[in-house]
């Protein structure tokens, strides 16, 4: 046996021994005789409920939590578990984790994302929801509480509705209820909240209801949809508010009144909060969302008395689109989440607008034609007053060479100018503003369609031509590059829009004794508007030019009816017959009250030069 091999074998063999040693078996252990007196047989069905452990949880981590928690540690563990309750409207995700709604879809057939998606108002990544009850045990989050339901997932159509019961029993009596009632047919759903005897457990006046949402992106114009969203309330006293939308900084706002109801309020949808008998205070805010994805975030925290619970608190929570009309019917000043803008463009919106394009939809499927027959039922109604400014254009325009004589009378004496102005047109029995007052009575109309159009949710996703979403802008041309207060596309509605205007800026500068500065600042509005538009609603462009090609057409045909040579035989006839006609007690007046302004001037201007 050489060297190497007796190296070899003693290794093994110290090897061996080690291994022997470290890894030996372990003694055996004492085995207890089950039969022994000195062990207690414990029947688990004499355990108290809150110390018996849950399955596969340690006894020491029931015994903290009935400590911690008391009557409530019996329902702080358990199994999460989830089902869907599907409606023609929506699919709700309930959880008996806080016997919450944990995640609502609305229905793909009737609403999608601007990119097609699933339009997922809330899931549990979205939105968080606490209600707290003051305990002897401290405060009590439901949302934390493991619930018991006898509900599984089901579809109900049509005019069925479901309830989902949720019961949180915590022994001798006392147990927490959470009840939902949805209905097939609408997107509001009823809720209770009761809080069966636990009298001596719930401490405090006011349970508390605390809600974030950070709102999803569901259009394609972002910075729209950022400008539109925000936190809504109604109070018990009938005055509807929200947090500015348009900041860019985070805000908040205490509501020491009672509040009827609450929504984080976007574009086109909303989640919100309703109590009939009110909420006692609330706090509210927004913060700006931090990427492409998030609209913006909101809070709500409100307050609702005890005594409530402790009968059953009634709430309904609805979750679904800015529906003009179908948010009427939810409750009282919930349609004011949609902005029909200020109070008399809103009447005109409310009450005429509204109630209109509700009767068209019923015959018409197409929504472009819809806007183009709502223009002519408009400018059919307001033809008189657009015939009685044209003429009172005429009229001015057959005094022109009148009006420049009298600038080279009087030169530049500008109250003189005046005096002579009046009194000429008190002689030919023209009124100067009677032009006007028709474009001023039209304005409520032009300025309703402005904030109509861009929140009607029924022009959402319809198309018409070449634009594919008559709610937000269409793209004729993608621009390489982006154009400063324009953007980098070009919308075709907008720009046919801007044509027609500076057509019917031509048509109008046609009679109008307009001249010098003014005549152009007329051609460099619709310029001005170009920019403005080009990523609103198509559906407002459309509805602006083919209301510019009406009024050009209308107008032509007034031309064509209207003899000019006879308007100014009128005035000369008119001028004649005035020419001796004591003037009115309101124009001696008026002449009176410019000689009184003139003389002051003329004093102030000697003054003046007694000073130099």
């Amino acid at each position: 046996m050489d060297k190497n091999s007796v190296i070899g074998l003693v290794l093994i063999a110290v090897i061996l021994i080690v291994y022997s040693i470290v890894f030996q078996n372990p003694e055996e252990p004492e085995v207890i005789d089950l039969e022994s007196p000195t062990v207690e047989q414990v029947d688990p069905a004499n355990v108290p409920q809150e110390l018996q452990a849950t399955e596969g949880q340690p006894t020491l981590d029931t015994t903290a939590l009935a400590s911690q928690f008391g009557i409530y540690a019996s329902a702080m563990s358990g199994a999460e578990k989830t089902f869907e309750i599907t409606t023609d409207k929506a699919k709700y995700t309930f959880t008996n984790k806080g016997g919450r709604i944990q995640k609502v879809v609305l229905n793909e057939d009737s609403y999608v994302t601007f990119d097609g998606k699933p339009l997922v108002l809330f899931d549990e990544n979205t939105s968080q929801q606490a209600i707290n009850l003051p305990t002897t045990n401290g405060n009590i989050n439901l949302s934390d509480l493991y619930f018991t339901t006898s509900n599984s997932s089901r579809t109900i159509l049509g005019q069925d509705s479901v309830t989902v019961k949720f019961v949180a029993d915590l022994g001798n009596g006392n147990a927490l209820e959470q009840t939902y009632i949805i209905k097939s047919d609408k997107y509001d759903v009823d809720y209770q909240v009761k809080a069966n005897g636990l009298r001596n457990s719930i401490i405090g006046n006011e349970m508390t209801i605390a809600w974030s949402m950070a709102m999803q992106r569901y259009e394609k114009n972002l910075d729209d949809s950022r400008n539109k969203t925000t936190v809504r309330y109604y109070t018990l006293a009938e005055d509807s508010d929200n947090l500015s939308a348009t900041t860019q900084d985070p805000q908040t706002e205490v509501i020491a009144e009672g509040v009827k109801w609450l929504s984080f309020s976007q574009k086109f949808f909303n989640s919100g909060i309703i109590s009939e008998k009110g909420f006692t205070q609330a706090t509210i805010g927004t913060t700006p969302g931090l990427d492409s994805t998030v609209v913006k975030s909101g809070l709500m925290e409100l307050s609702t008395p005890i005594s409530e619970v402790m009968i059953g608190a009634n709430f309904t929570y609805y979750y679904g689109p800015n529906s003009y009309k179908g948010l009427k019917k939810v409750t009282e000043g919930y349609e004011d989440n949609v902005y029909m803008g200020y109070k008399l463009v809103s009447w005109v919106n409310k009450y005429i607008i509204v109630e209109l394009f509700g009767f068209l939809e019923k015959y018409i499927g197409n929504y472009g034609v819809i806007i183009m027959i709502i223009v002519l039922i408009v400018k059919l109604a307001l033809f008189p007053l657009s015939r009685k400014s044209y003429l009172s254009m005429a009229k001015m325009k057959a005094l022109k060479p009148e009006l420049d004589a009298l600038k080279e009378k009087v030169g530049g004496d500008q109250q003189k100018m005046q005096q002579e102005q009046m009194q000429l047109y008190r002689q030919v029995g023209v009124n100067p503003i009677s032009g006007c007052i028709p474009l001023v009575l039209q304005m409520p109309i032009l300025f309703a369609m402005f904030f109509f159009f861009p929140n009607s949710i029924e022009l959402r996703q319809e198309s018409f031509l070449w634009a594919n979403d008559l709610s937000t802008y269409d793209v004729l041309i993608n621009l390489p590059f982006t154009i400063p207060f324009y953007g980098a596309h070009v919308s075709g509605f907008t720009l046919l829009m801007t044509l027609s205007t500076l057509l019917y800026t031509w048509s109008n500068n046609q009679v109008s004794s307009v001249q010098g500065p003014m005549k152009s600042i007329g051609y460099f509005m619709p310029i001005i508007f170009m920019f403005v538009l080009n990523s609103y609603s198509s559906g407002l462009s459309f509805y602006y030019f083919v209301s510019n090609i009406i009024t050009f057409s209308q107008q032509t045909l007034i031309r064509r009816f209207v003899d000019e040579d006879k308007i100014r035989a009128t005035l000369q006839e008119n001028k004649k017959k005035n020419a001796n006609k004591k003037k009115s007690k309101f124009a001696l007046r008026l002449e009176e009250a410019m000689k009184a302004s003139q003389e002051a001037q003329k004093q102030k201007q000697l003054q003046n030069k007694k000073k130099k």
